[in-house]
């Protein structure tokens, strides 16, 4: 049956990402993080907001010149998915770094009607029923983490200079300290992001995934058009390092969906030349 939904093209020739629709808002949500049956969550596209131009329409950012009301009505329909209010979203103050939050009750409405008391934050973590984790995204890597064992949740924004920082090992590290993870009980999901085809990269970038990777790198880089120029696969590496970290394969989602290739249905900074509007990925921990 057709829903309806906007075109999107996809990698490797299956579909992972579902496609659902609440009202005019049209977002992405991973099966496997659905099944487990303890979290609500979305990834953001650009379709149902109230933005307009360059932010067009589902604009999550404040920073890149969008009018504040735009982006109040934005947040507001997301939380609307969620049966929820933007009271209980908590957002990262995302620096291309590893440091992780952990999110209590006393956090909620923090970057939408609460000032953030916190900088430098890129990845956030609860075992807190109904707050709304919130990161965001134009084509850096978002990763969502479910301990299904102990019921906390993550959910971390993964850049190359994340990646390189093993940001998803760094998370469930954060994890196994606040609530006892174990890597095995956790399902995790790489999210909409820019593919390897799409994201190039420089020698000084591509040395570093060398380093990590050694003489495994080819599965992570390949030669880019132009001498000097590298792709790079970002969703491969992160899965890999969380595969390191000793997140079961099996357990581990990985987009068909990316950001570059899908500019008009979801923000890339890449294809956009930085004139666009932020994503966003979305979680909460169901309550019982």
């Amino acid at each position: 049956m057709d829903l309806g939904y906007h075109d999107v093209t996809r990698k490797a020739g299956k579909e992972i990402l579902k496609q659902g629709r609440f009202k005019e808002v049209e977002y992405l949500m991973f099966p496997g993080l659905e099944e487990t049956g303890l979290v609500n969550h979305l990834f953001s596209t650009r379709i149902g907001g109230v933005s307009d131009g360059i932010f067009s329409s589902m604009n999550l950012s404040y920073t890149r010149g969008d009018k504040k009301e735009s982006v109040d009505e934005n947040f507001r329909r997301i939380a609307e998915i969620f049966g929820s209010s933007i009271e209980k979203i908590v957002c990262s103050d995302q620096t291309h770094t590893t440091n992780i939050r952990l999110v209590t009750e006393k956090d909620c409405g923090k970057g939408i009607v609460k000032e953030r008391d916190y900088q430098n934050v890129d990845g956030l973590i609860t075992n807190e029923p109904g707050i709304i984790l919130a990161t965001f995204y134009a084509d850096c890597v978002p990763i969502y983490f479910v301990d299904t064992e102990n019921k906390a949740i993550g959910l971390s924004h993964s850049g190359w200079r994340g990646t390189v920082e093993k940001m998803g090992a760094e998370t469930i590290r954060a994890m196994e300290k606040e609530f006892q993870t174990k890597p095995e009980h956790i399902k995790a999901a790489i999210g909409p992001s820019i593919c390897q085809d799409c994201y190039e990269v420089s020698e000084d970038v591509a040395i570093q995934f060398m380093d990590l990777f050694k003489s495994d790198s080819e599965h992570i880089l390949k030669a880019g058009k132009e001498k000097g120029k590298y792709q790079l696969n970002l969703w491969e590496a992160n899965k890999r390092i969380l595969i390191e970290a000793g997140v079961l394969e099996k357990n581990i989602e990985v987009t068909d969906i990316c950001t570059c290739c899908n500019s008009k249905y979801l923000f890339s900074h890449r294809a956009s030349n930085g004139k666009r509007g932020n994503l966003g990925a979305f979680m909460e921990l169901r309550k019982s």
